[in-house]
């Protein structure tokens, strides 16, 4: 059984487990340092939820928005729990959340090259949708 439940400062070190061992690429001196998660967390447009199977943190994912469209960043799922559906679980806790907070437009933005990602979000019903994203960054590791 999968139990998705809001994760906090205090499981930092295991969701930074689960996100390098699904392969994400992290900037644990950047945006996804400690000190920014704290930030980030505490101003209100983001939560972080956390899939766990027989108590163990399985997988990661983050619901942001700003104000007006949410979006779904940062989904991580460990290599042992790939295809057991916690992905799944955790994209409709995501989209369940952002709902709450009264957002009703959800994007996600995909790698290119990540298809059972990718494949995954089709299957929940987003749809590709051609455009460039273009991103500027004050330093490297932001």
């Amino acid at each position: 059984m999968i139990e998705v439940r809001t994760l906090t400062l205090d499981d930092y070190d295991a969701m930074m487990t689960v996100w390098k061992a699904s392969g994400l690429k992290i900037r644990p001196t950047g945006r996804e340092s400690r000190e920014q998660m704290e930030r980030q967390m505490s101003v209100g447009v983001q939560t972080i939820l956390g899939a766990f199977v027989d108590g163990q943190l399985a997988g990661v994912v983050l619901a942001t928005h700003d104000s007006r469209k949410g979006w779904i960043n940062r989904l991580g799922v460990a290599d042992a729990y790939k295809r057991h559906g916690v992905g799944r679980a955790l994209v409709q806790a995501a989209e369940d959340c952002l709902h709450q907070q009264g957002i009703t437009v959800i994007g996600a933005l995909v790698e290119h090259q990540n298809e059972a990602s990718r494949s995954l979000f089709e299957s929940e019903g987003f749809e590709i949708v051609p455009t460039y994203y273009l991103s500027k960054r004050d330093r490297p590791d932001a």
